[in-house]
């Protein structure tokens, strides 16, 4: 009997200790916190054809939100609200459309590792430049392989990550003439293994997402090596707003598989998924971690292999998922900042 009154009291004392501490007053409820919210209803129209992969987003010139997949119909263009603007790019011209970009001047850009090409085009679809020599791939000066994102520096060069056949940089000037390259495969500084995305900022100093790496690089604009910023993010893609803020989708930082057959590159497939906003010299400003989804049964608010961020000026969030199919809209939500 005295044993169980002593089971039943310790019992009780450790019932006590489990139950949370009841705050007097309540804590309050207000997010101190920056956060995002998915707009689950976004885009509001459904596309003229199923989405192939997502592979990048961009933020026009005029506020509208370009995607690029690799489906029936690989350009779409939504209205903020989530309105489809317009569609084209059929017909078999692209093999392997990866990323999407607007010049400074508005100019509109599309990389295709397929076509080993970085096209100007109008906004209607139109070819107006073609840097690369279309269907040869190569590593001279006019050639690439497989390059895979492009930017551009104050006064129009044009920088091209030439980054899963070559693992360089290569830069021309604005009339498509080549000017330089830099890079080989290796883990040093200067070198990379598999450049995904590369961003210039106001000064020209030349980012590069070094996705097996698990790095940013950063250069001087004559691709001279000035930093790294490592063990933090396994990058995916770069994006950077007309204030010098550098974001970054990807996933923490990974080690390879011990079974090669199974990480062809680094983080395919990522453990986690996130963005985070850094300033120039690498400090980290926002970070903001996305549920990771299951392949084709991705829940609302889930993502599933974020390849493409972009920002539009009121600090809203769009990202296009690989294996998810589809763009997304993440809005700020919490505390909001005084400055975007």
């Amino acid at each position: 009997m005295i044993r169980n009154i002593a089971f039943l009291c310790s019992l009780s004392a450790a019932l006590a200790l489990a139950q949370p501490a009841v705050h007097t007053p309540p804590y309050p409820r207000k997010d101190a916190a920056i956060g995002y919210k998915v707009d689950t209803d976004w885009p509001k129209e459904k596309p003229p054809a199923e989405w192939g992969f997502m592979s990048s987003v961009a933020i026009g010139p005029d506020r509208n939100v370009w995607t690029l997949n690799r489906g029936q119909i690989p350009v779409q263009v939504f209205s903020p609200e989530g309105k489809l603007i317009t569609s084209w790019g059929q017909g078999g011209l692209f093999k392997n459309p990866h990323t999407i970009r607007f010049d400074k001047s508005g100019g509109l850009w599309i990389v295709d590792t397929g076509t080993q090409t970085v096209r100007k085009f109008s906004l209607d679809g139109k070819v107006l430049m073609t840097i690369g020599v279309p269907n040869e791939a190569g590593a001279d000066q006019t050639h690439m392989n497989q390059p895979n994102d492009v930017a551009f520096s104050s006064r129009g060069d044009i920088y091209v990550s030439d980054g899963y056949g070559n693992d360089r940089v290569v830069v021309f000037d604005k009339s498509g003439k080549y000017i330089r390259s830099w890079g080989k495969l290796g883990t040093g500084p200067g070198e990379f293994s598999q450049p995904h995305s590369v961003v210039l900022d106001s000064k020209d100093r030349v980012y590069v997402a070094d996705r097996n790496n698990a790095r940013i690089q950063v250069f001087d604009a004559k691709g001279k090596y000035l930093t790294e910023w490592q063990n933090i993010v396994t990058p995916w893609a770069l994006e950077i707003t007309a204030a010098d803020e550098i974001y970054v989708c990807g996933s923490s930082p990974m080690l390879w598989s011990e079974v090669p057959a199974t990480q062809a590159a680094l983080a395919t497939p990522p453990k986690d998924e996130f963005f985070m906003k850094l300033d120039t010299e690498g400090r980290l400003k926002r970070l903001w971690v996305i549920p990771k989804g299951e392949n084709d049964k991705e829940k609302p608010g889930e993502v599933s292999w974020i390849h493409s961020i972009a920002v539009a000026s009121d600090g809203t969030v769009y990202l296009g998922e690989v294996q998810g199919k589809r763009p997304r809209k993440f809005v700020l939500a919490g505390a909001r900042p005084a400055e975007i």
